[in-house]
């Protein structure tokens, strides 16, 4: 009676003293999930707190209202709707979401990419058509031909991942491509066509902007798929199809190995739209081919961890960063930024590279160094041009660049090597450096690294 009068998102847990065997809980937006164990259940809103206990839940859906006790429960929906639910299976287990040897849960995350990568592609390659296979998307080679306008929303870090995507799908597949912020979508009234495909992309699923967006895209009548990586989440319900991550459970909380599993799902999805219009047999080869490379050259941008720590120190009484990169990179500097100021609190920003002269360049100075993603691609020399405008208003300058480019070497003030790569796969490249330099970073000056102020894992309220 009480929560059929309360407005806005809710996600509860109480007791009563009067019936201390009873636990009650209630959603409405925010995620809430019923563990489900041997004389014991339980009431979590992520399945990471329970699976050390019980790795069988219900996900419980939006006016659930659920009672338990130590050997049984009971879920009726305030909706008057048939409050039916499925018991899933949690896909880890307990020594997923435990240390290991690692200080901090992110430093762990961030070396467990090149397995997160290759989970993320595990069955979804064939050589033999020279494609991806993603049957989630519950959709045909007709009905994906006939798709002539896509765009793709999220928040936060898998805003940028789609912001790689855009490029990634353009690039590949020749389908205009728009990224929207998830917390803008329903509040515009932006047209779209009866063929617009419509992502909506959250690692946790549950994400309020996110899951709003998907919700007033499907009231309009579009087809609507969601990537995310928690199987059984609300995103992942109520879309119309989409692709599981398979990134396993991310504790930090900023995000780390999701976005890279985001950015290979997204290519995968570019490469199978490329496939059904314009990419040859051999183009889609070579995409296939430079996507199995990558769990192997990110590890070999992991083995550089030691050097990148000893290169925060002389950079830890910096003032702020900021950061710069072109076309597939310039994602990777809003991301880079983005990680440096959740983890350090330090000031930083993102900016494309050719934009330096239109304004930002009043902020160089020696006390802020920037960060230039130029690896060796198509605008490698232009670049090259706005390190030596940096330098010649003494900007220090930190460049992540391919290897054995000896020209950045001498200009940069420092640098960070990835492997020689194609330019579509190299903002996961250029990425891991960036997570592991704001990490580091971040222990340097004292911070909270797992739980940065003010910051939660999952947003499920506005």
């Amino acid at each position: 009676m009480a929560l059929k009068q309360v407005v806005g998102t809710y996600g509860v847990a109480l007791f009563h003293v009067d019936v201390p065997d009873v636990l009650l809980g209630a959603r409405r937006g925010s995620p809430l999930i019923l563990g489900v164990g041997k004389g014991q259940n339980f009431i979590v809103s992520d399945v990471s707190a329970i699976v050390a206990h019980t790795r069988d839940v219900v996900y419980l859906d939006d006016y659930d209202v659920v009672s338990i006790e130590r050997d049984q429960f009971d879920i009726v929906s305030l909706a008057g709707a048939d409050a039916s639910f499925q018991v899933s299976k949690v896909e880890f287990s307990s020594e997923d979401v435990d240390l290991g040897t690692f200080p901090h849960f992110m430093l762990k995350e961030i070396f467990e990419q090149p397995n997160a990568i290759r989970d993320a592609m595990r069955g979804r390659l064939s050589i033999e058509e020279c494609t991806a296979k993603l049957g989630g998307l519950n959709m045909s080679s007709r009905e994906l031909r006939d798709v002539d306008r896509i765009v793709l929303t999220a928040c936060g870090t898998a805003l940028h991942a789609c912001r790689v995507g855009e490029c990634l799908i353009e690039s590949l597949a020749h389908i205009p491509t728009e990224v929207e912020f998830a917390s803008e979508f329903r509040y515009r009234n932006m047209p779209m066509n009866k063929d617009t495909l419509v992502f909506a992309i959250s690692q946790s699923g549950e994400t309020i902007d996110t899951l709003a967006a998907l919700r007033e895209s499907k009231r309009k009548g579009h087809r609507t798929l969601g990537i995310c990586n928690s199987v059984g989440s609300t995103i992942a319900r109520e879309s119309d199809g989409g692709v599981y991550m398979h990134a396993g459970p991310e504790i930090g909380v900023a995000a780390t190995k999701s976005f890279t599993s985001q950015v290979i799902v997204l290519t995968l999805l570019a490469l199978l739209l490329g496939r059904i219009r314009n990419l040859s047999s051999v183009q889609g080869i070579e995409v296939i081919s430079a996507l199995e490379s990558l769990p192997d050259l990110a590890r070999q941008i992991l083995d550089q961890s030691a050097q990148i720590e000893k290169l925060t120190e002389k950079y830890v009484d910096a003032a702020g960063f900021l950061f710069f990169g072109r076309q597939y990179n310039y994602p990777i500097a809003l991301e880079g930024a983005l990680k440096l100021k959740e983890i350090t609190y330090k000031f930083a920003e993102g900016h494309p590279s050719a934009e330096l002269k239109h304004g930002v360049i009043a902020l160089i100075g020696p006390e802020v160094p920037s960060i230039m993603i130029a690896p060796d691609d198509a605008v490698y020399e232009k670049n090259l041009n706005s390190i030596e405008q940096i330098k010649a208003r003494k900007g220090p300058v930190i460049a992540i660049a391919t290897e054995g480019r000896k020209q950045i070497a001498a200009l940069a003030d420092d640098v960070i090597c990835i492997p020689k790569c194609p330019d579509f796969i190299s903002p996961i490249l250029t990425a891991i450096p960036l997570q592991l330099f704001s990490y580091h970073l971040a222990v340097k000056l004292g911070r909270d690294v797992d739980k940065p102020r003010n910051l939660a894992k999952s947003v499920t309220v506005e």
